[in-house]
């Protein structure tokens, strides 16, 4: 054996050495006490695939909103000119004639734009523009009000996603036509002495939904309010105690079928502005064919037959901006929009459509498909399944695309944006870690890239799943793990 071979033996091993040592050391920090029972996986490599910690790196784990990274991914390599408004994602406005005569039907069309917002503040891409388009072309009388979000086959939920889940901010319904994130917003308060109702009211324009009050005041700072939205259900129910010292909460609460607020938002709206509505509010959905399942259809989904003229449209925001939000934030229901928008390249903008787009790109990035399943795009679903393993060989492969950096640059960065705003604050990775987060009931996960001691950068994914739910959450032994990673590299 020469002698240089000889020395890089004596290297491969003090590493081999250095890496079991802090493996232990890692794999010690992770089980801690107040988390017995969570199951934990983790692989750490450099960017050239030299692996520095593993843990469990190919069992399979339920990801959360690491799912996020991979729709995000497939934007970036699928939809060209994110940079770019693109007025046909955009809310319009149509007329239509109204069976039987007389004035004629108003329909809001959804164009799978996420951010369109109805608020009197609003300044880009609101309800209100749209309303003052249909005055200004001397619309003065209709009949319906139908909202319209055939664009997208009617999944408003994906497999796997929770009752519990579809009521708040979480699992919002998905749909062509989103306005306000599909979600209103209860404000409910103390009363004014204990003993009394609290107060609950809708913030206005949202009284969509009935309230039933079951909530009362008691003395103190402490509060225990619950809500209960029944699917197919036209009330809210708010029920439980909150403390007469207790500062007003604002709840924010999931709609049922987006499509026919919407129409009640514009109905609304253009009430306002001396517009006469003679009818009802509608919606117009697309029952799932299987024509939307790639899987099986034979032949291409028939075109949208759109009826009527077109009076008014709305350009939206560059839908990397929204890309970003959602990224930043983990904003579910955009990642679902996002998801069918990709769904509408070469489909007709299913999650099946969306998720044969993923698998599309995972098949290029030569990943093993019995190491991941995705039903939904945002991660909600607790039948998402991936390895440590897959998720870095990924992350490295997506550096190495033309479109790696801006993917990476809309991630949460540590200690200063997004999800990670509040961790690494103040610690030698603030500003150094790029990451996307996932919190589910039992399961923590975070996964992405950060900038060592050494200031080479390594690729990272750690999962704790199957947490009791008595148990502490696996956020602090998480980042205290990477945190000694980085320091010993």
């Amino acid at each position: 054996m020469s002698l240089a071979r000889f020395i890089l033996g004596l290297a491969a091993l003090a590493a081999s050495g250095a890496c079991s040592t802090l493996g232990g050391d890692i794999a010690t920090q992770l089980n801690t006490p107040g988390l017995a029972g969570a199951r934990w996986g983790m692989l750490v490599t450099t960017m050239d695939g030299r692996e520095i910690v593993s843990i469990r790196p190919d069992e399979r784990f339920v990801p959360a909103s690491n799912t996020k990274m991979f729709t995000i991914a497939a934007a970036f390599e699928q939809l060209k000119n994110l940079d770019v408004p693109d007025p046909s994602a955009g809310a319009s406005i149509r007329l239509e004639p109204h069976e039987g005569g007389g004035p004629p039907d108003l329909v809001i069309v959804g164009g799978g734009d996420a951010a369109l917002i109805d608020a009197d503040d609003c300044e880009n891409d609101c309800l209100h523009t749209l309303a003052d388009m249909v005055v200004e072309n001397g619309v003065t009388h209709v009949q319906d009000v139908i909202g319209d979000d055939r664009l997208f086959p009617d999944q408003r939920w994906a497999p796997g996603w929770g009752v519990d889940d579809i009521q708040v901010r979480a699992g919002e319904p998905v749909s062509a036509l989103v306005i306000n994130s599909n979600e209103l917003t209860l404000h409910i308060s103390p009363g004014p002495a204990a003993g009394t109702p609290a107060l609950a009211t809708w913030r206005q324009g949202d009284d969509f939904f009935r309230i039933e009050n079951d909530a009362t005041t008691v003395e103190g700072d402490k509060e225990s309010v619950r809500i209960e939205r029944r699917p197919g259900a036209d009330t809210v129910r708010v029920y439980g105690t909150i403390g007469v010292n207790v500062k007003p909460l604002t709840i924010p609460i999931a709609v049922e079928d987006p499509a026919l607020t919407g129409a009640w938002r514009i109905k609304q709206l253009l009430e306002q502005r001396g517009v006469k509505v003679d009818g009802q509010i509608r919606a117009r959905h697309r029952p799932m064919a299987t024509s939307d399942l790639p899987d099986v259809r034979t032949e291409a989904p028939p075109p949208l037959d759109w009826a009527g003229v077109e009076i008014a449209r709305l350009t939206p925001p560059p839908l990397i901006d929204d890309i970003r939000f959602t990224s930043k934030q983990s904003q579910n229901l955009h990642a679902e929009v996002l998801l069918r928008r990709l769904g509408r390249i070469n489909g007709a903008g299913s999650i099946e459509d969306g998720l044969a787009v993923v698998k599309a790109m995972l098949v290029e990035a030569n990943a093993n498909p019995a190491t991941y399943d995705f039903l939904d795009g945002s991660g909600l679903s607790i039948y998402n399944r991936t390895t440590p393993r897959m998720v870095v060989a990924f992350l490295r492969w997506a550096a190495k695309q033309n479109w790696g950096a801006a993917w990476r640059d809309v991630m949460p960065v540590g200690g200063v944006d997004g999800t990670l705003a509040r961790r690494f604050k103040g610690t030698a990775l603030e500003g150094k870690v790029f990451a996307k987060t996932g919190t589910l009931n039992g399961v923590n996960s975070l996964s992405g890239f950060l900038v060592a001691k050494s200031g080479q950068t390594l690729v990272f994914s750690v999962f704790a799943n199957d947490r009791p739910a008595s148990s502490e959450s696996a956020i602090g032994p998480m980042d205290t793990a990477l945190l000694s990673i980085a320091a010993a590299n």
